[in-house]
């Protein structure tokens, strides 16, 4: 516990000193630039909100390229501060491109937070909404089997009268057509036999 204690306290330490000396090189670039009173206090100050909110934009896995682009434009400004102030700039009489990077950059540091801190996260694959039909197939209801059309039944056909008389005459020819064949007589070869109409043969059939 001690150990890991020691070992965050020294990364703080690293962290206040760098973030010190960057901050007053930036401020001493700024001024040198034209930028006195305050305003050169808020370039160290914009340039440190750019990286934490392109370090957080990387470290949220969320549009990477963006993040790293901003990431590397502020870090350079820090770094190109630090350097300038070295002694290879001489702050006396700054450069015209120096005074128009630094009158440039608060637009520049404005724009890239407003995009790295408020532009729309992309959609995930678990935020994507299945497909209703998709998603429970226990809600779909079976195919009802088609339904056969109730089949009415015919009417019963009236009673034909048939004489006693052909009704034993069809007897004789019937049993005369089990004789020759070995199988009853059926309506249509009686009627063919005694030349009647069906409904009459049909009731003959009936009464042998």
């Amino acid at each position: 516990m001690r150990a890991q204690l020691a070992r965050v306290d020294a990364v703080l330490i690293q962290a206040v000193i760098a973030a010190a000396l960057s901050f007053a090189h930036l401020h001493d670039v700024a001024s040198a630039a034209g930028q006195d009173g305050w305003k050169a206090w808020a370039y160290p100050i914009s340039v440190d909100l750019l990286l934490v909110a392109a370090w957080r934009r990387l470290r949220s896995g969320e549009a990477k390229a963006a993040g790293w682009c901003w990431f590397v434009i502020a870090l350079a400004a820090s770094l190109g501060a630090n350097v300038a102030t070295a002694g290879l700039l001489d702050l006396g009489q700054v450069p015209a491109w120096l005074r128009i990077l630094v009158a440039g950059w608060p637009a520049v540091a404005f724009l890239g937070g407003t995009l790295l801190a408020h532009s729309t996260p992309t959609a995930t694959v678990n935020d994507v909404e299945e497909p209703r039909e998709f998603k429970d197939q226990e809600d779909v209801p079976e195919p009802e089997p088609p339904t056969q059309p109730a089949i009415e039944p015919s009417p019963e056909r009236p009673a034909v009268p048939v004489p006693a008389a052909l009704v034993e005459h069809a007897r004789k020819v019937a049993a005369e057509h089990h004789t020759r064949t070995g199988a009853p007589i059926d309506a249509p070869t009686l009627r063919a036999r005694l030349g009647v109409p069906a409904p009459m043969a049909e009731a003959i059939a009936a009464h042998l």
